[in-house]
């Protein structure tokens, strides 16, 4: 560490207060940090002193905090993290303080003011010689307002009248509601009005770091200022809000000609902050980690969450490190709240030598570099669209575009919509012209429009990213699915913005991790918890039909993906359930879920109901009852539609005994079912079955079960005649009179193939156990043929072909179709290798 005295006499405010406090210098010179028990210590005995005691106690502490925080800071000591929570400390400390001694003079109702830090003082950022920034608020019916009105001038003067010792410090008051012709003090009732009827975009960004440091009503005060500062939804307009900000700031800079000022001109402090805060402000109020206040902490939280990159949070961290320090550096030399860099030689020489440069110009060049990494930073973030300022493009000659322009919705939107839309009609018309249907793709980006036009942070988020305006029109251009989807959801719009994660590979660990601790942020608030399990799952359905539709995922792959998403969101919808059933007899359910069909098949897609059924494993004489009150539950948070849409269709007949039967049924009452009273078409049920989430044990216990059961021998001729009386009702329940051929239900079609192999399955597992995993109908149709139970050949065209009708079917739905149907040419060879196989395994046994 350098010498502390030497270096602190740079400082002309040091060495006066050195030559009048020589006993400071032992304070200096022992190099301690000045900490908050210190402060503490410093502020006992406080209570009893008088006025003028008490005014020279706080002043007298502020010098001795002061000199040493400067002393340990140019010694190279303390970093800017502990300059500013010590100076942070000591400005909270005194505010108790003063605050104590005040309500009892005045004989004001005590702990009932809440003391609101602002700005950085709010965010424990203080500077060495700043103002502070308060509110003053105060529970509904806590006393008159007159009352905190006295105490809150009281406390002014206390803190900020100058006397022989200086101040403690001074006191800046215009951010409270009306500024300065507003009351000096104000109610809750009356703050959250303010907020509501007269709150601007500036109140907002000032009030993202305010922190309550007195008072008892903490959580009540947040409860009215986050939702004034965060939205619920994404909150686009605000970029515009702040650049239109930042403008006013940067005029008023040039006119006051302020390039020299760090911390309000060009690449400054400020700019920092507004980088920080307007990305907090978009998504603080959908992601509770980034409502944050420090502003290097808000900076990696931004990175974290890819909405900043890595090196543009790395550049701003470091280039604010810096700034600060140089304002220190600056405010040091009088204990003045200065921030405009020297201009005479001597002065510079001065302040180089504080930062520890060489000579002033090396100084420069270097905060000449930082503030151009700053700009160029603030600039990628919060550049406005290309096109703004500029007059917009023609509307397209498109029915739908007509009917919007002229439409009573159109008229009645904000002007800022308006102007919006007028972008983004052209800019959509531009993109469609490069889709395989222009027309169709330009009349659903117009009901995408009409659905979210009333919702402008939609229409922003498009508008202030191109990008993603290109990548959602591609997406519905390929499929009339997908613009159904977003439109349904537009909330998807936002994983349009990066595309190193919307064409991720799934991260199933960090989905299950992310969406438990969001709900658990939530905790309390049902449908809020719901909404969040809606969206989430959405927006990973989102990922996954962009990377579908990109072709870099097979039918078979994404079934798979789909698989995963459902086991583990049905599984987090499950813990949550069980939270709710307030009789519950443990802290963990005994209980599984167990899917079948699409689901037990690893076979999903999009839209798919889910065949799912209930299972438990426990004695306790309240199991039944708690258990079913859980089915329920679960069932109501799988398929409830709320204001985020239904995340689920559920089937619960394929439970033992069907609509007639138990919603849960325990471990050994299913296997007894199965044993006894299953019909044959339950037990062609079981190859496609499979435990998806809950208990684990319960899991290996249905999976030794269905083992079991598979495993019986048979009587094949029986067993074909059951199965093939199966087959019939389900081709007569879906009759087709199209003159096209039905990939799914059609004779040679994907249920033939189905029921070719649950035959070969239930006729030959007990000979053969490893037909009895739950593997897919192309790998089962493979190993039936290697033991020899169906032609080689036969079955691997049956396996091309059972890819290929699922591919078809879901090239199909993807646009729209009600059925998976198309020219019988189209797919012949592949029905008659299907026709071909079942008249090979039935028509032998008959």
């Amino acid at each position: 560490m350098q010498d502390p005295i030497q270096k602190i006499k740079l400082s002309r405010y040091a060495a006066q207060q050195l030559a009048a406090h020589p006993e400071y210098a032992g304070e200096i010179l022992a190099g301690r940090a000045f900490s908050a028990d210190d402060i503490a210590r410093a502020l006992q005995g406080s209570d009893a002193d008088d006025e003028a005691a008490l005014r020279r106690r706080l002043r007298i502490l502020r010098q001795r905090v002061f000199l040493r925080v400067m002393a340990r800071d140019l010694a190279g000591a303390a970093d800017l993290a502990e300059v500013c929570e010590t100076m942070s400390a000591l400005a909270d400390a005194s505010i108790r303080c003063a605050l104590a001694w005040a309500e009892s003079a005045l004989a004001a109702p005590a702990g009932q003011l809440v003391v609101v830090g602002m700005g950085k003082l709010g965010g424990r950022e203080l500077n060495v010689s700043s103002d502070i920034d308060l509110v003053f608020a105060y529970p509904d019916g806590a006393g008159e307002h007159e009352q905190f009105e006295r105490l809150g001038r009281k406390l002014i003067a206390l803190l900020s009248e100058i006397t022989a010792e200086g101040f403690s410090f001074r006191v800046d008051m215009r951010l409270r509601p009306y500024g300065e012709s507003g009351p000096l003090a104000a109610s809750f009732d009356a703050l959250e009005t303010y907020f509501y009827a007269q709150g601007r975009a500036w109140e907002r960004y000032a009030w993202i770091k305010a922190r309550a440091i007195t008072g008892a009503q903490h959580e009540e005060l947040a409860a009215i200022v986050r939702p004034f500062v965060y939205r619920k939804y994404l909150d686009f307009p605000t970029l515009a809000a702040m650049r239109g900000l930042h403008a006013e700031v940067q005029r008023e800079v040039a006119r006051r000609e302020l390039a020299g000022h760090v911390k309000l001109g060009p690449g400054g402090i400020r700019e920092i902050e507004f980088v920080a805060q307007a990305l907090q402000l978009v998504r603080g109020g959908r992601e509770p980690s980034l409502a944050v206040r420090p502003t290097l902490l808000a900076l990696a939280r931004l990175a974290e969450r890819r909405l900043l990159p890595q090196e543009a949070a790395r550049a701003l961290a470091e280039s604010y490190v810096f700034l600060r320090n140089l304002e220190h550096r600056l405010q040091y030399v009088d204990d003045a709240q200065t921030h405009l860099l020297p201009e005479g030689e001597d002065e510079r020489a001065r302040l180089a030598a504080m930062a520890d440069f060489p000579d002033w110009a090396t100084l420069a060049a270097k905060l000449d570099a930082l503030r151009a990494q700053v700009t160029r930073c603030f600039q990628d973030v919060l550049a406005g669209p290309a096109q703004e300022g500029a007059p917009p493009a023609a509307w397209p000659e498109h029915p739908r575009a007509a009917a919007l322009r002229a439409s009573q919705r159109y008229a009645v939107l904000p002007e800022d919509s308006r102007r919006r839309l007028d972008h983004l009609v052209p800019a959509l018309a531009a993109a469609a012209a490069a889709t395989p249907d222009p027309d169709a793709t330009l009349a659903r980006g117009i009901d995408l429009f009409e659905a979210v036009a009333r919702r402008a942070a939609y229409l922003a988020l498009l508008d202030e990213h191109p990008e993603a305006l290109e990548r959602v029109t591609r997406m519905i251009g390929a499929s009339s699915w997908a613009a159904e989807f977003v439109t349904r959801h537009p909330l998807l719009l936002d994983e349009l913005l990066d595309d190193r994660v919307l064409y991720a590979p799934p991260d199933w660990a960090a989905y299950e991790s992310g969406l438990r601790a969001a709900l658990a942020a939530d905790d309390g608030d049902t449908e809020r918890q719901m909404n969040l399990l809606r969206e989430h799952h959405q927006g990973q359905v989102f990922r996954l039909l962009a990377q579908d539709l990109a072709a870099l995922l097979t039918v078979e792959k994404l079934a798979d993906h789909l698989s995963e998403l459902t086991d583990r969101t049905i599984g987090i919808a499950l813990t949550q359930a069980w939270q709710l059933v307030r009789t519950r007899h443990c802290e963990v359910p005994r209980f599984a879920v167990i899917g079948y069909g699409k689901l037990g098949g690893k076979e999903l897609g999009y839209a798919s109901d889910l065949d799912i059924i209930f299972l438990y494993a426990d004695e306790d004489e309240a199991a039944q009852e708690n258990y079913v009150r859980l089915a329920q539950r679960l069932n109501n948070w799988l398929t409830l539609r709320t204001s985020s849409g239904a995340l689920f269709d559920t089937d619960l007949r394929l439970r033992p005994s069907g609509d007639k039967g138990l919603l849960v049924i325990s471990v050994s009452g299913f296997e007894k079912y199965q044993e006894q009273a299953a019909w044959a078409w339950e037990h062609q049920a079981l190859t496609r079955a499979r435990y998806c989430t809950g208990d684990a044990k319960i899991g290996e216990a249905f999976e030794a079960i269905r083992v079991k059961i598979l495993t019986r021998e048979r009587d094949a001729p029986a067993l074909a005649k059951e199965v093939l009386a199966m087959r019939g009702k389900i081709h007569a329940a879906h009759p087709n009179k199209s003159g096209l051929f039905d990939v799914k239900h059609d004779a040679g079609g994907m249920i033939d193939v189905e029921f070719i192999v649950q035959f070969l399955v239930l006729a030959h597992a007990h000979r053969h156990p490893a037909l009895c995993g739950n593997l897919g109908n192309i790998a089962l149709l493979r190993i039936a043929a290697d033991l020899g139970l169906i032609p080689s050949a036969l079955a691997e065209q049956c396996r091309d072909a059972y890819r290929e009708f699922r591919r078809i079917q879901h090239a199909l739905r993807l646009n729209g179709a009600q059925y998976a149907r198309v020219p019988p040419a189209q797919v012949a060879g592949q029905a008659n290798a299907v026709r071909a196989l079942w008249q090979s395994v039935f028509e032998s046994i008959a």
